[in-house]
């Protein structure tokens, strides 16, 4: 089969990989598509660690091929989301119900240091995957573990019916928070630097959601609540926030710091709040409200597997074309202009995969 491998910083390649093998409790998946996520791309800038050799990608839908022994929840045919957040249910943290925080990820997080799903197959334990719902398709259905991520980060903000929300960065993540927030008919502003991704979030987002440039936001008012999903906290967010308001930090780097003033942290009672990932429960309610939510509207591109460096580009990222060649790499050539955001949400399919 193809996959899309993690060589070195800046440098993913193509590689004919064997159909992984499966045993009991597991299931082999034809992938039918998986979206490109900002966690992919910061792999390859070097903002996030990953093995090296690993198959990329984790958000993605598909069909059960085959099944291994003792496994009853799916059958080959099914269609399915993948859930790839492991969760050992042993450790003290799973033991307190905190699973979203397992001490036993290391060496099992799909995409990361465990074989993703940016190839033709993969194997999941049984209990990480989902039978999709009739009515959603698997272009939609490509967003759901995204959205499990925001429903835990906008819990963790505990937001009132009547707060007006702050939501920093129009990227996929960005743009499903605006997306949930207006559904909730909340006072939604969308703030983001780029002017590409500037215009897709105005042309993408339902009308009641208030896109802005960075640096003119302050002009919607002060939030009650501020979601943060660059990962590059500014440091007047805490003076710009409402008293007793709260700032989420949804967006994370590898090398990401930021100095906080502490007496107005204290004196004007302002929560700071790391959600981190999403637990069980956020991803089948994810899986759940799918049936409802146009999530597709996100989606601007669907390329082939082997169209992957294209697609990374239209997100800024470069791959390393046929200078530093290695076994396997497709010779794809590097784009150093590429400096803004062409594309929203970018899913690679396969070309024998079903129609999206």
């Amino acid at each position: 089969m193809k996959a899309v491998v993690f060589e070195d910083v800046g440098l993913p390649g193509i590689h004919d990989r064997a159909v992984p093998s499966f045993g009991a409790g597991e299931v082999l998946v034809k992938v039918a598509a998986t979206g490109i996520c900002g966690t992919d791309r910061a792999i390859l800038l070097g903002e996030f660690p990953a093995r090296r050799g690993v198959v990329l990608g984790h958000e993605a839908v598909g069909a059960v091929t085959a099944v291994g022994a003792g496994t009853r929840s799916v059958v080959p045919g099914d269609r399915v989301v993948i859930n790839p957040t492991y969760h050992c249910d042993r450790c003290r943290p799973c033991r307190r119900g905190m699973p979203a925080h397992c001490g036993a990820k290391a060496g099992r997080e799909i995409g990361v240091d465990r074989d993703g799903t940016m190839a033709e197959f993969a194997v999941v334990p049984e209990r990480f995957v989902h039978r999709l719902p009739a009515s959603v398709s698997y272009r939609r259905g490509a967003l759901v573990e995204p959205l499990a991520c925001v429903l835990n980060n906008l819990a963790a903000a505990r937001l009132r019916w009547d707060d007006q929300v702050l939501v920093l960065g129009a990227g996929p993540i960005g743009a499903l928070c605006a997306l949930v927030l207006a559904g909730r008919g909340a006072r939604v502003t969308l703030a983001e630097r780029d002017q590409g991704r500037i215009a897709l979030a105005r042309l993408l987002l339902p009308g009641t959601v208030r896109v802005s440039a960075a640096e003119e936001a302050a002009g919607a008012g002060v939030p009650d609540a501020v979601i943060d999903t660059t990962g590059s906290l500014p440091g007047d967010v805490l003076g710009a926030v409402a008293r007793g308001g709260t700032v989420v930090v949804m967006g994370e780097k590898e090398a990401g710091v930021a100095t906080l003033p502490l007496r107005a942290l204290v004196t004007r009672g302002i929560r700071l709040v790391g959600a981190g990932p999403y637990r069980p429960a956020d991803f089948e309610l994810a899986v759940d409200l799918a049936q409802d939510l146009p999530l597709e509207g996100l989606v601007t591109h669907v390329l082939p597997l082997e169209r992957y460096a294209e697609a990374l580009a239209m997100l800024a990222v470069a791959p390393a074309g046929p200078g530093r060649s290695g076994a396997g790499r497709s010779g794809a050539g590097r784009s150093d202009a590429a400096t803004g955001y062409s594309a929203m949400k970018v899913l690679l399919t396969t070309d024998e995969g079903p129609a999206l």
